[in-house]
């Protein structure tokens, strides 16, 4: 049974909506979002629904900024550390699950890549990677998906924020006709990410 509850941080409460595994053991999936956005976001909610459907966990995590009403996102560094520290309680109160997941949407995929391997994730899945900001190619943010963990990137092809290129231990699939929320066919968004645990053992 899904409920919200909130984990303490050192940058305020986080609030997590958490769906456990069905069996004991197995994976959980985390996921953040967006920078001025909530965890309801149509493919935050499919891929949940998908993952959740296939017997894993997911937990959704709202970062205290939010929890707190601001929509103006944390520095990096604070959005990390509140996460770092969601993860280690989650890994507290579910002792028994043997894979974790992170990933997220925009902002939240970033976040999930930077803290991948303090957490001790076994892979991430970047919904709307953002490379860059509109207009600032040469501002990309490319190295952050360099987790040297699998890595799974859905991206639109109209993304204004860019697609970022397959790299070693990274997928990249881009969704014809979709931009940075990808709205447009979020069941669809959820199937690719399904697929891609599937291949990897992940939801066994």
């Amino acid at each position: 049974m899904a409920h919200d509850d909130e984990i303490d941080t050192p940058r305020g409460p986080a609030r997590v909506r958490l769906d456990p595994p069905t069996a004991a053991g197995g994976t959980v999936l985390v996921l953040g979002h967006g920078a001025g956005g909530d965890v309801d976001a149509p493919d935050l909610v499919a891929v949940r629904d998908a993952v959740r459907g296939a017997g894993a966990g997911v937990a959704l995590v709202t970062q205290p900024y939010r929890v707190a009403g601001r929509r103006a996102p944390a520095p990096a560094g604070h959005l990390d550390e509140a996460w770092t520290a969601v993860l280690a309680e989650l890994r507290r109160r579910l002792p028994d699950v043997t894979r974790w997941v992170v990933g997220g949407r925009s902002s939240g995929a970033r976040v999930a890549c930077r803290t991948a391997g303090a957490v001790g994730a076994v892979g991430v899945v970047a919904l709307a990677f953002p490379l860059h900001p509109p207009g600032r190619p040469e501002r990309s943010r490319a190295d952050e998906l360099g987790t040297g963990l699998p890595t799974l990137v859905v991206n639109g092809d109209r993304d204004p924020f860019g697609v970022p290129g397959p790299g070693p231990g990274v997928e990249v699939v881009v969704r014809p006709g979709e931009r940075h929320d990808l709205r447009r066919d979020p069941a669809g968004t959820a199937e690719v990410v399904l697929e891609w645990l599937a291949a990897r053992g992940w939801l066994v």
